[in-house]
């Protein structure tokens, strides 16, 4: 992972996280790389690993076992893919739709093309 300038370190971190958990390269209830490990893979502060960890935490994606370290919440994959699903209809198909009726273009139109795009 290289972080870049477009968001602070430890969003990065906690994206990258949840990125993991959707695609299932970490899967429910398996545990996560300590702060102080991934702050010393990452070559960062442990406070910045540590505080995208404590978001995660916080939105019940990763949960804490006292004196043993952090594990994916049972349900976390779920929840990253309801919320994603959520943001792609907001931040994607609704604008589109608004689009296409300004234009003309028929939803219709719009399905079939979509239709074509997947095959």
């Amino acid at each position: 992972m290289v972080f870049d300038d477009r968001s602070p370190i430890y969003l990065q971190i906690a994206e990258q996280i949840k990125n993991d958990i959707v695609s299932g390269a970490l899967a429910e209830g398996e545990q996560v790389m300590s702060t102080n490990q991934y702050a010393a893979f990452y070559r960062i502060n442990p406070a910045t690993a540590a505080k995208g960890f404590a978001q995660l935490v916080d939105d019940g994606i990763l949960y804490k076992k006292r004196g043993i370290g952090m594990f994916v919440a049972a349900n976390a994959r779920d929840l990253l893919r309801t919320g994603r699903r959520d943001s792609f209809f907001a931040e994607v198909v609704d604008p589109m739709v608004r689009e296409a009726k300004a234009i003309g273009i028929p939803l219709t139109d719009i399905v079939q093309h979509l239709g074509g795009a997947a095959r």
